[in-house]
């Protein structure tokens, strides 16, 4: 059960039409913590709705972007404490999942563990050349299970198993490559990439990407045959939308939409 307490685990802004949520725990290594991830449910849940909000960007201060679960937390408490910390972290991902916003992680830095298994959830992941991720928890007699159902559903089979089960880091080369990253950058580029994916999603009408982010993981989990008459339900749906009949009027008539954002 959550209750933030009055320590700060989160520093977070909102800039035309960006929230960004920055991880700023540096004496644990950002780690998830309980207070941590109430205070992340609850930055990112925060005025959903509001057309003002376009996009959220989920970054953290330090050389480590999250070092994952708190192990002071969990060795200190008993078992029932301990599955209500492992389901605080499934809520938070689930959030993520049904925002109506794109949720991008801006990482510049370690993610371990749950702090991978974090990573791995967010829409979009940007990280820089120097960053590095893994999943140790063998190491210290916890496999990262949870961790591994993330990473596995976006990662090829042979890099997942591969860092669940040696627990060895992986560069932010290779998770791009295996699919856990959406781009790679030097350091000195990753602000100017951010604010580029973001531009662009803020150039879309909010309510067709809310719309169209929540079909796309729905349709994940359907045969195709099912998955294709979906959606070509949804996009009927999708026509009937005022700002898509806007944007194809904008269209023809060779001028920038003018989005209601309105669904």
């Amino acid at each position: 059960m959550c209750n933030n307490g009055a320590e700060k685990f989160l520093e977070v802004t909102h800039k035309n039409g960006v929230r960004e949520i920055t991880l700023s725990h540096a004496k644990t290594l950002n780690s998830l913590s309980m207070p941590m991830m109430c205070q992340l449910q609850e930055a990112l849940s925060k005025d959903q709705d509001a057309v003002d909000l376009r996009c959220i960007v989920l970054s953290a201060q330090g050389k480590v972007w999250s070092a994952g679960h708190n192990l002071k937390e969990l060795a200190s408490c008993e078992s029932s404490a301990r599955a209500e910390v492992f389901q605080q972290l499934s809520d938070v991902i689930m959030d993520i999942r049904k925002l109506p916003v794109p949720v991008i992680a801006k990482v510049n830095g370690y993610a371990a563990a749950a702090g991978c298994q974090l990573v791995a959830s967010c829409d979009l992941v940007v990280c820089t050349d120097t960053s590095k991720f893994s999943t140790p928890g063998a190491s210290v007699g916890i496999f990262c299970n949870t961790p591994g159902v993330a990473i596995s559903r976006v990662m090829t089979h042979p890099k997942s198993a591969y860092m669940l089960m040696t627990g060895l880091p992986i560069s932010g080369e290779e998770a791009y490559i295996a699919g856990l990253v959406t781009k790679v950058v030097p350091e000195q580029e990753l602000d100017a990439t951010i604010t580029e994916i973001t531009c662009a999603i803020k150039s879309k009408s909010r309510s067709v990407i809310s719309l169209g982010k929540e079909f796309y993981y729905k349709q994940q989990q359907m045969p195709i045959e099912q998955a294709y008459a979906a959606a070509q339900a949804k996009m009927v749906e999708n026509m009937q939308m005022d700002d898509c009949k806007e944007g194809i009027k904008s269209f023809f008539e060779k001028r920038p939409p003018e989005w209601t954002h309105k669904n």
